[in-house]
């Protein structure tokens, strides 16, 4: 069967069969910062933004991502947000591993764009289900709450 879907803000068609994962047809077609982890939706590495919200790919059929739209890693290296992340999580300490990135920068992203003020407990908890691989617990929320506030300065900077 074919899938239509937005990919990384390209107009995409792919041939699939309609239980196959996400994930596992991302792949294929050359996304290759979607790891194989835990296959369950909780380590992060599959971790994509679908429809802006972030998402395990390897729980989705690719059935029902039809016409949503898919932004993975690769792409959104290439944005402001990332770079934002990347600083805060620098400016913490953090060297990621490249196993669960994904996962560690979609929920930042997330966390970035949170329409409240979060406080400390409220981000680890968001971020309490992701593999310490790499990372510890408490310096992944400080590299957060560096992004959060270098972002809020940018903001203040264009106002």
């Amino acid at each position: 069967m074919k899938f239509q879907f937005l990919l990384n803000g390209d107009k995409t068609v792919i041939e699939a069969n309609a239980d196959d994962t996400l994930r596992n047809v991302l792949r294929r077609n050359g996304c290759l910062s979607i790891k194989k982890g835990c296959s369950k939706g909780q380590c992060g590495s599959c971790s994509v933004l679908l429809n802006g919200k972030i998402s395990a790919s390897c729980k989705i059929p690719v059935s029902l991502a039809q016409d949503d739209d898919i932004i993975t890693l690769e792409y959104f290296s290439r944005t402001e947000e990332y770079l934002t992340i990347m600083e805060g999580f620098e400016k913490a300490g953090i060297h990621l591993c490249g196993y669960c990135n994904a996962g560690k920068i979609f929920t930042a992203f997330q966390l970035l764009n949170a329409q409240k003020k979060l406080t400390r407990d409220e981000i680890k908890t968001a971020v309490s289900n992701l593999p310490p691989c790499c990372t510890e617990l408490d310096t992944l929320v400080n590299g957060i709450i560096y992004a959060i506030n270098i972002n809020n300065q940018k903001e203040k900077k264009h106002e």
